[in-house]
Formats: structure tokens, C-alpha cells, sequence
């Protein structure tokens, strides 16, 4: 288990039932709303805008909504004021989390994530109460059946600036600095490479080996907070 699973985090995106979709779509639309807000509507000029509007794309949000979030970033459109907010906590036997929220209500968003953390007997922490423990990073991520020459990848991974790599079950995870990301998922598009995600994480320092009832427990929590519309993402200590 790890700190959260990306990859089956990436699936969800691809195949969100309809049900959940007006959830994700909400998430997708904030996420580009914050982005738009910070550096601009011009995907071209504003990598964090860039990687927004790609996650979207892949979840099938229609490019009005995406027109509309950019345009409400912007000031192009009237609408609530989106609050990025980044929470900390503990889950069960003190396990470590963090919850990145784009949300246009945070008291409604705080007061949810409490109940969420009381019900599985963890608790809300103070700022930086657990951000000690991580540390952010560049991470693209490649699924197992675009992987065609591997070798090739990883080589031209290491020229365009990665700090490591690994190749798991599901496929390649590139690890960068935060500096070098837009570099390296441009130049791994442009030699015609499809990524299926790349974006900054929050990536345990020293990550925590836990039971199998604790981490069913947290994978309990993780649902929670994925079905959340106001949780952009959440990453645990957990390996």
C-alpha cells in the first residue's frame, strides 16, 4: 500500500461512474478555477493550468466546463471565490495525512473533514503538525501498457532532469524537483510519449509499514475523502 495509490486514483479519473462524476467534475472545475486564478488563462504560459485542463481532458469534463472554469479564474464570469486550503491530520494509530481542498465554502469543507477524521478515531492537526514528514515532488506517472521501450524512456527521463525512477506493477514513476517537471513531461510528449499524469505530490520521507486491518481502515478514510467535493487530494505517510 502507499501513500495513496496513484494508479488506481488515475483509473477512477478514466471510469468514474456517472454517479460520481458530478463530484469529480467539481473537483476538476475548482482545480482549474485556483489554477486560472493564480497565473493566467493561457494554458501555453501557465504550467499549473496546463496539467489542470490534461487531468480534466482525461476525465471527459466538456470543454465548456473547462471555458467556464478558466473564465471564472480569470474574472471572466461571476461565481463564489475558490479557497485553496491544505489540511492536516492524524488517522488511526497516528498515521500522518494531508488533504489539499479547493472549495467555495471552507468552513463547510473544514467541518466535513472533521467528521470524516473523528469517524475513523483520528483528528484535524495544527499547520505543519505533519508536513515535516513529507516533502514535495515532481512525479509522472506512465501506465504498464504505453511503457514500449522502457529503456528509451527512462534514458531520456535522466537527460531531461529526473531524480529517480521506478517501475512498479502498474507502470513508470518519474520523480523530479518541482523545477524540473514542466521540462520533463514536455519532453517526454514531444519525443511522443504519452503520460498519463504528472503533477506535485506529497511524498512520505520516512514512509510507515502498517497491518492489514489498519490499512483497510485507511483505505476506508482515502474513499471518503475521494467522494469529498471540495478535497482536490490527499496523500498519507503510509509505504
Amino acid at each position: 500500500m502507499s501513500g495513496h495509490n496513484k494508479w488506481s486514483k488515475i483509473k477512477h479519473v478514466k471510469g468514474a461512474a456517472d454517479a460520481k462524476k458530478g463530484a469529480l467534475f467539481t473537483k476538476l472545475g475548482n482545480l482549474i478555477t485556483a489554477a486560472a486564478r493564480e497565473a493566467g488563462g493561457d494554458p501555453e504560459t501557465n504550467f499549473a493550468l496546463r496539467l489542470a485542463v490534461d487531468r480534466a481532458k482525461k476525465a471527459n469534463l466538456p470543454k465548456e466546463n473547462i471555458t467556464r472554469a478558466i473564465k471564472r479564474g480569470t474574472g471572466g464570469l461571476a461565481g463564489e471565490q475558490i479557497e485553496e486550503v491544505i489540511y492536516e491530520g492524524f488517522g488511526p494509530q497516528g498515521v500522518a495525512l494531508i488533504v489539499e481542498v479547493l472549495t467555495d465554502n471552507k468552513n463547510r469543507a473544514v467541518s466535513s473533514l472533521r467528521k470524516i477524521f473523528s469517524e475513523y478515531g483520528g483528528s484535524l492537526g495544527e499547520q505543519n503538525s505533519v508536513r515535516w514528514m513529507f516533502k514535495q515532488k515532481g512525479v509522472v506517472r506512465i501506465t504498464r501498457d504505453k511503457l514500449k521501450n522502457l529503456e528509451e524512456i527512462e534514458l531520456i527521463a535522466i537527460d531531461l532532469g529526473a531524480e529517480d525512477i521506478k517501475v512498479e506493477a502498474e507502470g513508470l514513476v518519474i520523480f523530479s524537483s518541482l523545477e524540473n517537471l514542466e521540462k520533463i513531461k514536455k519532453g517526454l510528449e514531444k519525443k511522443g510519449f504519452e503520460i498519463d499524469q504528472a503533477g506535485i505530490e506529497w511524498l512520505p520521507q520516512d514512509p510507515l509499514k502498517v497491518d492489514d486491518k489498519l490499512a483497510v481502515k485507511i483505505e476506508e478514510i482515502f474513499k471518503k475523502l475521494e467522494e469529498n467535493p471540495d478535497v482536490n487530494d490527499y496523500y498519507s505517510n503510509l509505504e
